[in-house]
């Protein structure tokens, strides 16, 4: 297999950002709320998730020990929702801000929980909180 030349630009190599990866809509289901029937029924959720890494390694060596693996990280915030009980959005999304950037590879990360038919006229109500470490 041919090899592709590394990104250049006119006299000096390209610089390339952090990568991003996305985690859309991850829909589950778990105690969250205060209110009594919030206490006794589980209801859903729905993660979106940015997690920004230096890739340079990753995409030098093609090799999946040199990337941040958004599957091991998707995995842990499943299970903490579905075996979590949790009376704010606010704590939810800190908890899972912290499994996020648990990775001394992750940089920044922005993690948004949206709670649907929260609030009776609005389609969700959500809570986004970010942290990093540039």
């Amino acid at each position: 297999m041919k090899s592709v030349p590394r990104l250049q630009s006119i006299g000096r190599p390209a610089l390339i950002s952090e990568a991003k990866i996305n985690i859309s809509n991850l829909r589950l289901r778990t105690f969250i709320g205060f209110n009594p029937e919030e206490k006794a029924k589980q209801q859903d959720v729905i993660i979106n998730a940015d997690i920004h890494y230096r890739a340079d390694k990753a995409f030098d060596s093609d090799s999946e020990t040199d990337a941040l693996n958004y599957k091991v990280i998707t995995k842990r915030m499943i299970s903490h929702i579905e075996h979590g009980r949790f009376n704010l959005l606010e704590k939810l999304t800190a908890d899972l801000l912290a499994i996020a950037t648990e990775s001394e590879q992750v940089s920044y990360a922005e993690v948004r929980v949206d709670k649907p038919h929260a609030l009776r006229f609005a389609d969700s109500v959500s809570v986004t909180l970010s942290a990093s470490r540039r």
